[in-house]
């Protein structure tokens, strides 16, 4: 599991005081970096990873709110051919406020097709497999 701490600005809250729930999945798609950089081993470009976004989902479970910081959890739920599914998990003052899913398929650019996950990469990604606790465990 990756864990980020994050802390939201005033811009990011709307006309009811919480933070906006467009922010969530920016917040979501930076706690993904870690996995971005497993997959950058050559110093490359962001716009020359082997990765794209097939789908994402965010689960709005309790109002989030300006001057607390939230805290994001990252895993890996399953693991296809070539693609793979990347959990997440916003908490906030010890509550889960926002959980989500983003399907990231391994890609080939030059030819704009999925291609089979490397093994040196399915090796590392499975060492994030598996759910991630709901708790109150912060």
């Amino acid at each position: 599991m990756f864990e980020l701490t994050v802390t939201p600005r005033f811009y990011e809250t709307d006309a009811f005081g919480h933070v906006n729930n467009t922010v969530v999945t920016g917040w979501f798609e930076t706690a993904r970096s870690p996995l971005f950089e497993l997959f950058n081993t050559e110093g490359n470009k962001p716009a020359e990873l082997p990765l794209i976004l097939a789908r994402i989902e965010v689960d709005f479970v309790g109002q989030i709110y300006y001057g607390s910081d939230v805290l994001l959890r990252t895993g890996i739920e399953r693991l296809g051919n070539s693609s793979f599914v990347v959990l997440h998990q916003a908490w906030q003052n010890g509550k889960l406020v926002a959980r989500g899913k983003a399907v990231q398929v391994h890609f080939e650019h030059g030819k704009q097709a999925s291609s089979p996950i490397p093994v040196a990469f399915r090796q590392v990604l499975e060492q994030h497999l598996g759910a991630l606790p709901e708790e109150k465990s912060l």
